[in-house]
């Protein structure tokens, strides 16, 4: 029986809730890195769990379990998750998307492509807090704190859609955008119910999360404060596995993700 953990977790102000309790114990180490990098650490061992874009639950090296203990999700607007775009979204031949994450740039392809009848061409881009678009970029995909803090200006980019409330309207559902998981031949069931217990404990300490990472992150208190409590949600919910279901299905149909891997859970109880 293991007596140690370490756990790979993105560093954003959504993740907190579902992290901070175990910052503090002596047998679990975080591990911090941006969406796209965590899959490797779980691939090479290097950790024995991590938050990971729902998508590397098909594409990971490694075949994985997901674990029901929690889930970054938004059940309509999500806030965070956007595309900021000069014309409008049914004539975008060009996305610039944000390299950080494996599950949006999907996610932003497959709306564009279900609601809008849009079909662009992708164009990896990383922007770092401060950072302008160029001025030939015609649409741009951000995520995470820097849709807060390092967004375009609305004069320029007057079209946005928010991919949360979009997936929403698609499809009635909330949207999972990561999720715990752990390699197949590797689960740790006692882990995944410290992290279950992690998330409770989380969800209860929004006044403290606010005041500890807001201003570190660029966030205003009291944006901060409703993105925890009113567009974000923690929970593996009945409907959250059904999202997650319908994600893989209408991915798969469009071309942009093979989903061949049956869903897995490891079941907490």
């Amino acid at each position: 029986m293991k007596s140690h953990w370490t756990v790979g977790c993105v560093s954003y102000l959504n993740s907190k809730p579902l992290i901070e309790s175990v910052l503090s114990r002596r047998d679990i180490w975080v591990r911090f890195a941006v969406p796209a990098s965590l899959s490797e650490l779980i691939n090479s061992g290097a950790v024995d769990a991590a938050i990971l874009p729902i998508v590397d639950y098909q594409t990971s090296r490694r075949k994985l379990l997901l674990v029901p203990a929690g889930a970054i999700a938004s059940d309509g607007p999500t806030l965070t998750v956007r595309i900021f775009s000069r014309i409008s979204p049914q004539n975008i031949t060009r996305l610039h998307a944000d390299t950080d994450s494996h599950t949006s740039v999907i996610l932003a392809r497959l709306i564009l492509r279900e609601a809008y009848g849009a079909a662009p061409k992708l164009v990896p881009t990383a922007m770092s807090p401060g950072q302008r678009p160029q001025s030939n970029t015609q649409a741009l995909l951000l995520i995470g704190d820097k849709v807060v803090n390092a967004a375009p200006d609305t004069t320029e980019y007057p079209h946005q859609l928010d991919l949360g409330l979009e997936w929403k309207k698609l499809t009635g559902l909330p949207f999972v955008f990561a999720m715990w998981m752990m390699p197949v031949d590797a689960p740790d069931l006692r882990l995944a119910k410290i992290l279950s217990d992690s998330r409770r404990e989380g969800e209860n300490m929004t006044d403290e999360l606010v005041d500890r990472y807001a201003d570190r992150l660029g966030w205003p208190d009291d944006l901060a404060r409703r993105y925890l409590t009113e567009h974000l949600t923690y929970a593996v919910t009945t409907q959250c596995r059904r999202a997650v279901e319908r994600f893989f299905q209408l991915a798969d149909k469009n071309g942009l993700l093979k989903a061949t891997r049956p869903i897995r859970y490891l079941e907490l109880s």
